[in-house]
């Protein structure tokens, strides 16, 4: 049973419900308010919210941060070689593969370890969709690796910047936070510095959905 605690809310509820616009206006305003807020720090400590991660530098003055973790039961070096498989072009994204094949992602999860497989380089690209589609965009590019700590990828049009001059206008940080009881912070960090009506509305909220799942496998895979 919804309780509504908040002083003229339910009659807010009531007029929202025969007024198509006023619907609109309340959703918005729980999204912007509530769920927004909840999401882009989901699982993370007020801390870990506060904290300068890898890839922070990058990006010198976000819009929009989101910073998401939990505790894997493992050591960092357990979880690493899941974090290398990330990418169509590897072990894929451990996430909703029924999601990213809905729109021609082509994505198919591995769930062993990959032998052989070298430690991503600044410069490599992480696919994320076939070469042929999206104009050969579906992709980012590795800006920065700490070995067996953190990996950061930026967007494709950024990556000659990263390089030249430590320069991005997004950045997605893989980090892991080792804990004195080998158990592992798993923290993704997500930074933007253009604000997007369609990112704001869609792109940040399926983005949760769908890192949150990829977090979930991998911290089952890394205990497994």
């Amino acid at each position: 049973m919804l309780v509504v605690r908040f002083p003229g809310m339910q009659n807010l509820l009531l007029r929202a419900a025969r007024n198509p616009a006023a619907a609109v206006a309340v959703a918005s305003g729980v999204y912007w308010f509530s769920l927004r807020p909840w999401h882009l720090r989901w699982g993370a400590t007020g801390a870990e919210v506060a904290r300068q991660w890898p890839g922070d530098e990058l990006v010198v003055r976000p819009f929009a941060r989101a910073v998401r973790a939990l505790t894997v039961n493992a050591p960092p070096e357990r979880v690493w070689p899941w974090i290398m498989q990330v990418g169509r072009d590897r072990g894929g994204f451990y996430s909703y593969t029924w999601l990213e094949n809905l729109i021609g992602a082509d994505i198919h999860n591995i769930y062993h370890l990959l032998s052989r497989l070298r430690d991503r380089q600044p410069g490599d690209t992480v696919w994320m969709a076939p070469p042929e589609k999206f104009g050969g965009m579906g992709r980012m590019v590795v800006g920065k690796v700490i070995p067996q700590r953190a990996m950061v990828l930026v967007p494709p049009m950024d990556a000659e910047r990263v390089m030249n001059d430590g320069v991005a206008d997004g950045a997605w940080s893989f980090v892991l936070d080792p804990r004195p009881d080998r158990r592992t912070r798993f923290v993704m960090r997500s930074l933007a510095s253009k604000p997007r009506m369609t990112d704001l509305l869609f792109w940040e909220p399926a983005h949760f959905v769908m890192e949150r799942k990829m977090m979930l496998t991998i911290k089952r895979l890394a205990e497994a």
